[in-house]
């Protein structure tokens, strides 16, 4: 099997008509784009009333209302409220980044023997590097929309083509995104991508959750569980060091359900480079073809809201909103730092230039699959 996880598709979806679609899910104008595109916001409701926003701009997840142990609903997402808020974002809200999510050292890697330079657009500790796609990846583009059924289930399906040479990437690549929700309260993000020239690609889903439903609460009193005994230690420009340490006995131990702010203050090496947690954890188990490993639990226990995460990526990136520094967002609030959290499914950070990273290469005739599976429960 390619580690990679370079699949065909496995779920098969069928178009409907457009807005309005069939009952769960609904479509209306979210706004324009400078140039008079209209943005579309599609809304998915499920049998318990949990409602999902998406937007044609950046493949962006709106927000996410899920109930509470009362069944009260809450948006558990930051975000922004207007398509000026979202065109004006720079933290990633929701959106799909791409081609490449997470860095690459320096913005440049080799491919069969040729080198490829990407704009250099994060510096953490003074080092550049390309971060999520470049200056304008996917999370800065307007998608096609349109809804389909997945397994039964109400969703949209978003595509973009992304022309060769895009943010320096080579190969015209054809992406389609996914967003489904179920009668079990499972929000689902699958993306599939064929190319018609070798490239690098590892696409991602970039929401902050806090499960209090309170947008200004500090998640350093959410448990979170990581199905990882290993994590990938980094220089001080955030790239991994290509070591795989073993997390026991130290502050990036999450194997057993741990309140995130326990030991975020620890005077650990990983931990002052981040500047709090914002590394790739190595999940246990193989995932593949249409098996999903299990990569992380929240929980936040005022509330009772647990988000279980599942994948057929071989690592996640658990990042501790260390950069939120009170920036507005949805209905006026102002997020502060660690007011948020994100559980970024994918391939290892920097993979094109690490040797015993799985390879991050897809060619023609092959198909990129990336899946998440969010359920929520309460506990």
């Amino acid at each position: 099997m390619n580690p990679l996880r370079l699949l065909f598709p496995l779920i098969a979806m069928s178009a409907l008509s457009s807005s309005p679609a069939s009952a769960g899910l609904t479509t209306s104008v979210y706004g324009k784009l400078s140039d008079g595109r209209e943005v579309k916001l599609h809304t998915l409701t499920n049998a318990s009333g949990m409602e999902a926003e998406i937007i044609d701009y950046g493949a962006i997840l709106v927000s996410l209302k899920v109930p509470d142990k009362d069944g009260k609903l809450a948006d558990i997402t930051h975000g922004h409220d207007t398509l000026e808020g979202w065109l004006g974002d720079s933290a990633y809200f929701g959106a799909t980044v791409g081609r490449f999510g997470n860095r690459i050292a320096g913005g440049k890697f080799s491919l069969d023997g040729k080198e490829y330079r990407l704009a250099t657009n994060n510096e953490p500790g003074g080092v550049p590097c390309a971060l999520h796609g470049g200056v304008e990846g996917f999370s800065k583009k307007l998608w096609k929309s349109e809804a389909v059924k997945t397994d039964g289930d109400d969703a949209v399906r978003l595509t973009y083509l992304s022309a060769d040479g895009e943010e320096g990437y080579p190969g015209e690549l054809t992406v389609a995104v996914t967003y489904s929700l179920t009668d079990n309260n499972e929000l689902i993000w699958d993306v599939t991508a064929t190319t018609e020239a070798p490239t690098v690609i590892n696409i991602v889903h970039h929401s902050y959750w806090n499960l209090s439903g309170d947008p200004e609460s500090s998640i350093h009193d959410h448990e979170l569980t990581l199905y990882a005994d290993h994590y990938l230690p980094t220089d001080a420009g955030m790239i991994p060091t290509g070591e795989k340490a073993a997390v026991a006995g130290t502050p990036m131990d999450f194997t057993k359900a741990t309140l995130i702010g326990e030991r975020i203050g620890t005077d650990f090496e990983a931990l002052v480079l981040g500047g709090g947690y914002d590394h790739a954890w190595v999940l246990n188990g193989t995932a593949g073809d249409d098996s999903l490993v299990k990569a992380a639990k929240l929980r936040d226990p005022g509330s009772g809201r647990t988000l279980t995460l599942s994948t057929n990526q071989p690592a996640v990136q658990f990042y501790s909103g260390n950069f939120l520094d009170g920036g507005t967002g949805k209905g006026g609030v102002r997020y502060p730092r660690r007011s948020a959290l994100c559980l970024e499914t994918e391939n290892h950070p920097d993979a094109p230039n690490q040797p015993d990273a799985p390879s991050a290469v897809l060619r023609p005739g092959e198909t990129y699959h990336h899946r998440m599976v969010h359920a929520f429960s309460v506990e």
